[in-house]
């Protein structure tokens, strides 16, 4: 399909910088059926079946984005997915002053070595801690990889460590993404017992969301377009009892773009959901035939980007242009920090 297909026009001033305090109290366009509702995200527990299961993301953002130098020359990477226990594919910024083997240095005690050099300004590095010791590092020297489109002062330290804990999720556990599921960062305890009180379970899986998600779609039609891979685990145990579910007759609501992607990613042979573990670069355009989710809840996306061709795919292209031209009228804050739609799968 045409990429300009998926543009439109959206006012500066409606992306959001910093979230609403307290989380559920973001504004929710619900989608369901063939009316156009506002609610607020606390509405939820109300729209949801007790029968429901909602699929949440448990991965952890870890601070990604490093300053340092190439002897005199200052850089700065964007850590985006992990290759190995010391090494990690990165965006470097400028891209031209990283050459294999030269050293990318933190500080005295934490560095990299420039392992390969790939397109497109990416490069792999080697870093000289591993595991544990690598994400301490990262969590000592590291910043929040915020989306290009949320902006900051260099040096607002309070800023910086607002972030560190506005751009996390109630439900992160493992450590590994450099991007945030947005989706679950409306979720509050207050809105958890009250989706339990109403009868509905929860589920986990895990999707390292990584900054590819963020990169523009430059290509004029979509299947030239090439996703980055993101690592995703879904185990045996959460597989069946998602399975159970759907052959009760139980629907299947994603937290995100990126628990549906990895939820579709397992349920591609039309056997059922299968467990998980590994890459997935599933690309999700109009005409997909979707297997496993029922309902998604996400926030509003870019133009023209993999994200808004996703929730296309399930609601329909026209559906959610007109639904994105009634947010903006609406004046509903947008992208990660923004306000989020309530979506049914298109039949």
């Amino acid at each position: 399909m045409r990429v300009d297909l998926f543009d439109f026009d959206l006012p500066a001033d409606l992306i959001a910088q910093h979230p609403i305090e307290p989380r559920d109290a973001a504004r929710m366009l619900d989608l369901q059926g063939t009316e156009t509702v506002d609610r607020t995200v606390s509405d939820l527990p109300d729209l949801l079946r007790p029968d429901d299961v909602l699929v949440v993301n448990n991965t952890k953002v870890i601070p990604a984005r490093l300053t340092g130098t190439r002897g005199e020359a200052k850089v700065e990477v964007t850590l985006h997915k992990r290759t190995g226990p010391d090494r990690w594919h990165a965006f470097a910024r400028p891209a031209k002053k990283l050459r294999p083997g030269d050293l990318f240095r933190v500080s005295d005690d934490f560095h990299a070595e420039v392992t390969e050099k790939r397109e497109a300004g990416e490069v792999e590095l080697t870093f000289n801690r591993t595991g544990d010791a690598l994400f301490a590092a990262l969590h000592e020297h590291g910043l929040m990889p915020l989306p290009p489109y949320i902006k900051r002062e260099s040096g607002d330290e309070d800023a910086a460590e607002a972030d560190r804990q506005d751009y996390q999720t109630i439900f992160a556990r493992q450590q590994g993404a450099v991007a945030a599921p947005t989706a679950s960062l409306h979720f509050t305890d207050r809105l958890i017992d009250a989706l339990k009180a109403r009868g509905v379970r929860f589920e986990t899986l895990t999707l390292h969301v990584g900054a590819g998600t963020f990169l523009p779609v430059k290509v004029e039609d979509t299947d030239d377009h090439v996703m980055h891979a993101e690592i995703g685990i879904l185990n045996p145990e959460t597989a069946q009892r998602l399975n159970d579910a759907k052959a009760a007759g139980r629907r299947i609501v994603a937290v995100g773009t990126t628990a549906m992607r990895l939820l579709e990613t397992a349920a591609r042979d039309g056997t059922g959901i299968r467990p998980f573990d590994g890459e997935t670069d599933l690309f999700i355009t109009p005409g997909f035939d979707f297997k496993a989710v029922d309902l998604l809840l996400t926030n509003f996306h870019l133009p023209k980007s993999t994200l808004f061709m996703l929730v296309s795919a399930f609601a329909g292209l026209e559906r959610m242009r007109a639904a994105y031209r009634h947010a903006a009228d609406e004046r509903y804050r947008f992208y990660s920090y923004g306000d989020c739609c309530l979506l049914e799968r298109a039949l």
